[in-house]
């Protein structure tokens, strides 16, 4: 058994769908509220759903668990409220890591690129403590992540086995309820969708050329699969970056979006809001030498395949869900 907190979400839902069909049994810790975020986990239901705040509870029975997945957070990179941050962030990660370490149970977490900040350290997945000290988060979501990367790195008290994944950009299906925070894929679908250009910011800086802003954007199947492989590697501790390894450029983006929907390259450029303006991060790439060398070698989704899944097998449907 399984317990994937924010299951009903995007990432999570998606590794539901997964090791429910592959005989898997799942326990969920989520909220669902009161809009769409059910459908998420329709294909096929999961034979038991608890609220985040029953989690210590329900540890408390001592379950029969072979790993705890823990996706739940506060993602929002605008989030302001610090407190509320640091104790869905940090807190309850060290509560479940500590659990897993005393019950010898594999701990599979959320870490984030975000901890990188605006690049300028670098993108080493290196998880000792000085490599971790160079990164600014720019932040109080990515500061939380680092946070728990830091604390983590420290523990004599370990899981057995355990991976802070570091998430890059990414797209997929099942994403709908995450508001702002959804992928620059699915927005520029729906600018396409309603007949207009797609819209991208003008570079900020005068040596990288209109839309030549580069991500590193990884379809969630992807992402998936690599989960999979972590929670069955023997012998895997530490952190993990999660992307292609292949930065591509936003007008790359927005050429397979068209392409996609069949329809003529059309790209419009517009001002830079003032307040990204010298702060508007213009590159990512997830070095991927790490988790190659764990033994995942899972060829990547290109963004042009990933784009056109996406879109016309989800995006284009009457049900967009997974």
């Amino acid at each position: 058994m399984i317990l994937v907190t924010g299951g009903a979400g995007f990432i999570g839902s998606n590794l539901h769908a997964a090791l429910a069909a592959g005989g898997q049994e799942v326990v969920i810790a989520d909220w669902l509220g009161t809009g769409a975020k059910w459908r998420n986990l329709r294909r096929p239901p999961p034979s038991r759903i608890i609220a985040p705040e029953t989690l210590d509870e329900f540890l408390a029975t001592q379950p029969k668990l072979t790993a705890i997945v823990h996706l739940g957070a506060i993602s929002e990179t605008t989030a302001t409220d610090g407190d509320l941050v640091w104790r869905s962030n940090v807190t309850l990660s060290q509560r479940l890591w500590t659990w897993c370490a005393v019950h010898g149970v594999r701990f599979i977490y959320a870490s984030s690129a975000a901890t990188y900040g605006d690049g300028a350290a670098g993108f080493d997945d290196d998880f000792s403590t000085p490599a971790l000290l160079r990164l600014q988060p720019l932040n109080l979501y990515g500061w939380s992540k680092h946070a728990f990367d830091l604390w983590a790195a420290r523990q004599s008290l370990a899981p057995p086995a355990w991976a802070g994944v570091k998430f890059f950009n990414v797209y997929g299906p099942n994403e709908y309820h995450k508001g702002k925070m959804i992928s620059v894929v699915k927005v520029k679908h729906d600018e396409v969708a309603a007949g207009g250009p797609v819209k991208l910011f003008k570079s900020d800086r005068p040596e990288l050329a209109d839309g030549e802003q580069k991500r590193d954007f990884i379809y969630i199947d992807d992402v998936v699969a690599a989960l999979r492989f972590l929670l069955t590697a023997p012998g895997i501790s530490g952190l993990f970056n999660l992307g292609t390894g292949q930065a591509r450029s936003y007008a790359d983006l927005a050429r397979a979006v068209c392409a996609a929907n069949g329809v003529a390259e059309r790209i419009a450029y517009i001002p830079m809001p003032e307040a990204l303006r010298g702060q508007y991060q213009s590159f990512t790439q997830a070095p991927m030498a790490r988790l190659r060398a764990a033994g995942f070698n899972q060829p990547f989704t290109t963004l042009e395949e990933g784009v056109a899944r996406y879109i016309q097998d989800f995006l284009r449907q009457s049900d967009q869900y997974r």
